[in-house]
């Protein structure tokens, strides 16, 4: 038995906090409905603390706990849910169980896979091979076209190649807030990356923002180099998050965790 005090307890989660929030968010597409599973996790915890595994990292304890209750749930979005999500949910029962978690949980979050096993109660081996079967089959369903808002030229072609090369169309390329607002008017997306800090000092969440009153349902991937400054707990926050340096798989994890929860009916169905 865990002779942490509940301060100590406090502080192992409170570090690990802001991304288990960013992972509840890419599982459910949503702020609300991925902070009300990170909510019940933190209730969990605190109802018993037995239920955090000591033994394992903080990260992962944290993990664990949370992933019992989303799949005691059934994985799944809100009863009677509608437009976006119900169509996420739609695609969602389409895939082998568990992938999109064990891809989640290795690239974006960045748990080797020893780990992943360890979050989903299965062997490392099985771990590589959902993260193969997430890669194929949301390949096979997937297929829009991604708006990309970053002002670093280098960084800009290195995002298009990724995504055209997972068969996704890009419709430009802005590196300002103003010229984002005019290429989504110009040819609408399906998704949209964004940076925070662009060209002329403007800011790629203000040009969200902008194009999100016209179209409230469109996911939008951030990303930035520190995504905790993004996850306060403080009005309106992203669903999807990834980190700068960011590696390949991490984009293509988002991009296509994202794309699950596009409301359009051009992607494939």
């Amino acid at each position: 038995m865990s002779t942490d005090q509940p301060q100590d307890l406090t502080s192992k989660i409170g570090s690990n906090l802001p991304f288990l929030r960013r992972y509840a968010r890419a599982l459910t597409g949503s702020q609300v409905e991925g902070d009300k599973y990170a909510v019940a996790t933190l209730e969990a915890i605190l109802s018993d603390t037995s239920i955090f595994d000591h033994e394992a990292s903080n990260k992962v304890a944290l993990f664990k706990v949370f992933h019992t209750i989303w799949s005691t749930s059934g994985a799944t979005f809100s009863a009677g849910e509608t437009g976006v999500a119900a169509k996420a949910q739609k695609h969602l029962s389409r895939l082998t169980s568990d992938t999109r978690e064990a891809l989640l949980l290795h690239t974006v979050e960045e748990l080797p896979f020893e780990d992943v096993a360890s979050v989903l109660d299965i062997s490392a081996h099985e771990a590589e091979n959902l993260v193969d079967i997430a890669y194929t089959e949301m390949a096979k369903s997937l297929a829009g076209r991604v708006m990309i808002i970053e002002d670093e030229a280098i960084i800009a072609m290195d995002l298009e190649a990724i995504v055209s090369d997972m068969g996704h169309a890009v419709t430009g390329i802005a590196r300002t807030a103003d010229a984002a607002v005019h290429l989504y008017n110009t040819e609408k997306p399906h998704l949209i990356m964004s940076d925070i800090q662009l060209a002329d000092g403007s800011s790629g969440v203000d040009a969200v923002n902008k194009i999100v009153e016209d179209d409230p349902d469109i996911p939008v991937i951030f990303i930035t180099a520190f995504p905790e400054r993004l996850l306060t707990g403080e009005g309106p926050e992203p669903a999807f998050l990834i980190s700068k340096p960011y590696t390949e798989e991490q984009v293509r994890s988002a991009v296509s965790q994202a794309m699950f929860f596009s409301s359009t009916e051009t992607l494939k169905a």
